[in-house]
């Protein structure tokens, strides 16, 4: 979309792929846009891939050129280490109240990590799911951005250290700053909430937490990836070896009446996306996708077509019933009956990936007047009571990132019905 002509304001909830593309588009036509991300930069989920499919770009590609565009923009203010507390109001004249948490360091910083080394706290890193640690203050991943460090204040010493303080020659870290509260007028809202992964914790046949070896699909997309916890390389978290057999489990949690009932859309195109991952590290590996339905929707059927054609790779239509210790250490057996064969399958491995589901935050906990209406699972529906309240992306409906794109370029021409200047 194109356009030069001032147009009125729009709030944005969420600085991942859907509500990164859906202030683009709208700046890009006049609007003035409030971007609010609750972490400390924008990138979301996206940022946390090794690839996406179905060209397996990195998330780079597509950051970078995003990053630049909101950047250069003046239209857009990203508001990050915030969350939109309550909206009231109606269409055309939204009140919205944000509050910002201190980031404790300002915008005088460079970046350049002095302050990391001399930091003496050490934290599990929240982006590499605990696979990694950071000191206390960190730089939140390579693309940031902001390109600034943060402090987190529920590890951080404070004053009794003030090492980092020390170290800064920019004068950049400021460990007296407080929250913020600001009252702001919109037009529109937009929710591009995106989703959290399905705690596996509570699969308890599937020994997730207890086995080691035992990770979910986001955990190997940070072990794939060249700046995760380590450097790109899949290996076992118990003792850091190569793997010379892995098992796929597919709807690990989704698709079942006991915890999440829908499906999740992308998992099966993103555990094979995954295959590809294991191949090309090590081509000798025996590769096992345990699975209920194989779902390759539309284009990404090409996609499936071609993963089958790797001869080390076994397809296995079947619900793994359990995953158990193996016989010698850190490797595992997994237990599922073969549904096509009527067999009991006992397939030993080196690792395993549960294919965990998306779950929807839906409206993020905001208190919103003329309320939120979502679906059975919890997704934000397409039509709310007022058609300025609109959803974008994985907020609505599991899905992958270039429909994420699509989409919010139709919920922008959507919000721009609202913004009249």
């Amino acid at each position: 979309m194109q356009g030069n002509g001032k147009r009125g304001t729009v709030l944005v909830v969420g600085g991942g792929i859907s509500g990164i593309s859906t202030a683009i588009e709208l700046a890009e036509v006049g609007c003035e846009v409030i971007l609010v991300e609750k972490a400390p930069s924008l990138g979301g989920r996206v940022a946390q891939f090794h690839q996406y499919f179905p060209k397996l770009c990195p998330p780079a590609c597509g950051l970078e050129i995003n990053v630049r565009r909101i950047k250069t923009n003046p239209r857009i203010r990203c508001v990050t280490l915030a969350e939109v507390t309550r909206v009231s109001g109606g269409p055309g004249d939204y009140q919205a109240t944000i509050r910002r948490q201190p980031r404790r360091v300002n915008a005088k910083c460079t970046a350049c990590g002095a302050c990391v080394d001399v930091c003496p706290v050490e934290r599990p890193s929240a982006f590499d799911f605990g696979m990694s640690t950071t000191k206390a203050i960190y730089l939140p991943h390579q693309m940031a951005y902001p390109l600034q460090f943060a402090i987190d204040g529920d590890v951080c010493l404070g004053e009794e250290c003030a090492k980092c303080v020390s170290a800064c020659q920019y004068d950049a870290i400021d460990l007296g700053m407080q929250s913020e509260t600001e009252e702001v007028n919109v037009q529109a809202v937009v929710w591009a909430t995106g989703w959290k992964p399905f705690d596996a914790t509570r699969l308890e046949p599937l020994g997730f937490g207890r086995h080691p070896n035992v990770i979910t699909n986001v955990m190997m997309e940070r072990l794939a990836a060249t700046g995760g916890p380590t450097g790109g390389r899949i290996q076992r978290p118990s003792d850091g070896k190569g793997v010379e057999a892995v098992a796929f489990v597919q709807c690990a949690g989704s698709r079942d009446e006991n915890y999440l009932r829908h499906c999740s859309g992308v998992c099966c195109l993103a555990s094979l996306k995954q295959v590809r991952y294991v191949r090309e590290q090590y081509p000798d590996a025996k590769i096992y996708v345990f699975y209920i339905d194989i779902r390759a929707p539309g284009r990404l059927e090409d996609f499936f077509v071609t993963a089958k054609q790797d001869e080390q790779l076994t397809l296995i239509k079947g619900k793994v019933a359990k995953i158990t210790e193996g016989p010698a250490a850190g490797d595992l057996v997994v237990e599922a009956e073969d549904a096509l064969s009527g067999e009991r399958v006992r397939q030993q491995v080196s690792l395993v990936v549960l294919a965990t589901g998306l779950v929807p935050v839906g409206g993020g906990g905001v208190q919103v007047e003329a309320g939120l209406l979502t679906d059975e699972d919890g997704f934000l529906l397409d039509e709310q009571p007022q058609g300025a309240l609109l959803a974008a992306g994985c907020a609505k409906r599991p899905t992958e990132v270039g429909a994420c794109v699509r989409d919010a370029t139709g919920v922008a021409a959507r919000a721009l019905h609202y913004c009249t200047g």
